[in-house]
């Protein structure tokens, strides 16, 4: 059996966090939660280099929002792929340091599991893909910077 790929979940709502946990848990990842960015970076700066596969956080925390914990996590981590999720906000230029966005209204537990698993494949190098870059495009992914040169 292949190891579990480590998500590390971030939401201030203990309730959406609670489920987005139980979510990602039954399908087999090994979920470590946080209730608040500050938390998320303590946990990001204490593990083990690739010991975390996902950063997967709300955009709207107060404190410090999704842009920010993802910017200062990829200082620590650059590798490290990160999605985040809003349910309030529409635009993804609100979301612009993430590699992927899920949207208000886009947030269905399905989409969430299909970008998570993308993301989570693309963390082990290029020749995984399970999407061509036309059609990451076609579903609002960044286009991976080993790709675009």
């Amino acid at each position: 059996m292949r190891p579990k790929k480590t998500i590390l979940c971030v939401d201030d709502n203990e309730q959406i966090l609670s489920v987005r946990t139980f979510l990602l848990e039954t399908r087999g990842y090994r979920v470590i939660a946080a209730t608040n960015p500050h938390e998320a970076l303590a946990i990001i700066e204490n593990s083990l280099p690739s010991s975390i596969d996902l950063l997967l956080c709300d955009l709207i925390m107060p404190q410090m929002d999704g842009n920010e914990l993802v910017r200062r996590a990829k200082q620590m981590l650059p590798m490290l792929p990160a999605m985040i999720v809003s349910g309030t906000v529409t635009a993804y230029d609100r979301a612009g340091r993430a590699d992927a966005f899920l949207p208000k209204g886009a947030c269905s537990p399905a989409e969430v599991l299909e970008r998570v698993r993308i993301l989570v494949a693309r963390k082990r190098g290029p020749k995984k893909y399970s999407m061509s870059v036309p059609a990451m495009m076609h579903h609002g992914m960044a286009m991976p910077a080993s790709l675009s040169a």
